[in-house]
C-alpha cells in the first residue's frame, strides 16, 4: 500500500480552497458531521461484510483527512520520516485532544504498518462506530478495573506486537485539551518494555475540533486553530522505563508549550 504522504513533512497549502458547501453551510460544524458521518456509515457495512481491511481504513481515514481540509483544518504534520525508520512493530504513545486523531492517524500510519487502537469498551459496543472499530481488532480496556486493564493491554498487546501489528496507546483518561502530565500513564512504556519493541513518542494538537457539550464527537470546528502532529523518534526501552516516560512527556509538553496548548502543573 503507498503512503499517502511524500517526505518527512505536510502541511496543508496556504491556498487550500474551502468547499463550496461547507461555506454554504455559514462555518458551522453540520456539513463536517453529515459527510463523516456517512463516511462511518459505509465503513460499519464494509465492516459488517468483512470487508473492512487495513486498505479501506486508511483510505476512508484520508478522505476524513481531505473533508477537514475541505471545511478549513490545515495540518502540520512532522516526523514522518522517523515512522518509515522504527523496527516495526511498534507502540506509539500519544497524548489524547479531541476525536480528529482518531479519525486520521490510520491513514498517516496504517499504509506503512499494520496498526491498531487501545479503546474503551463503550467505543466497540457502539451502535453505529463499533463494527468499524471491531474489525480492527483493538485492544479493549473499561476504564472501571484498572488491573485488569493492565493485564489485558499487556497479554493481548504482547500477542499483537508479536504478529506484527503495530498499538496506538492513548494514555490520559479521556479526551482533553489541558495536559495533565500527572494523568499520562505508563501503559504504554510498561507495554512496549514487556515486548521488547520500540516506542515512538507522539505529540498532538488537535482542537481544531472540538469537543462537543452534549456529544463530544460533533463538537463545533474552529478553523483558526491549525492542527498539528509530531511523530519522534522511534526508541528502546532500557531498564524500568521511567526515564523513557518522563522522555515523552517531555516531548509532548516541549512541542505542546511551541503551539500555544495549555499544560496543567
Amino acid at each position: 500500500m503507498e503512503s499517502f504522504f511524500i517526505g518527512s513533512s505536510y502541511d496543508t497549502p496556504e491556498d487550500h480552497p474551502r468547499l463550496l458547501v461547507d461555506r454554504l453551510f455559514l462555518n458551522t460544524r453540520w456539513y463536517f458531521v453529515g459527510r463523516y458521518t456517512k463516511e462511518i456509515i459505509k465503513a460499519r457495512s464494509l465492516s459488517i461484510k468483512g470487508l473492512y481491511d487495513r486498505k479501506a481504513w486508511a483510505e476512508s481515514s484520508y478522505r476524513v483527512f481531505k473533508l477537514i481540509e475541505g471545511c478549513g483544518g490545515r495540518f502540520h504534520l512532522r516526523g514522518l520520516g522517523n515512522l518509515r525508520s522504527c523496527q516495526r512493530p511498534v507502540v506509539f504513545i500519544s497524548n489524547h485532544m479531541s476525536t480528529l486523531e482518531t479519525f486520521v492517524l490510520p491513514c498517516i500510519i496504517a499504509p506503512l504498518m499494520e496498526v491498531t487502537f487501545v479503546v474503551k469498551e463503550s467505543l466497540v459496543k457502539h451502535p453505529l462506530f463499533g463494527p468499524v472499530m471491531r474489525s480492527r481488532d483493538p485492544l479493549v480496556v473499561s476504564r472501571n478495573n484498572p488491573r485488569e486493564d493492565f493485564q489485558t493491554v499487556i497479554i493481548k498487546g504482547k500477542e499483537l506486537l508479536a504478529m506484527g501489528t503495530s498499538i496506538i496507546i492513548f494514555p490520559q483518561s479521556t479526551r482533553t485539551v489541558e495536559f495533565i502530565p500527572e494523568e499520562f500513564n505508563s501503559l504504554g512504556i510498561k507495554l512496549a518494555r514487556a515486548a521488547g519493541v520500540q516506542v515512538v513518542p507522539v505529540a498532538i494538537k488537535t482542537d481544531f475540533w472540538e469537543n462537543g457539550k452534549y456529544l463530544k464527537d460533533v463538537g463545533p470546528l474552529n478553523r483558526t486553530r491549525p492542527i498539528y502532529m509530531v511523530f519522534g523518534k522511534p526508541f528502546i526501552i532500557q531498564g524500568s522505563g521511567k526515564d523513557e516516560h518522563k522522555r515523552i512527556i517531555d516531548f509532548i509538553i516541549n512541542n505542546l508549550q511551541q503551539w500555544g496548548a495549555v499544560i496543567k502543573k
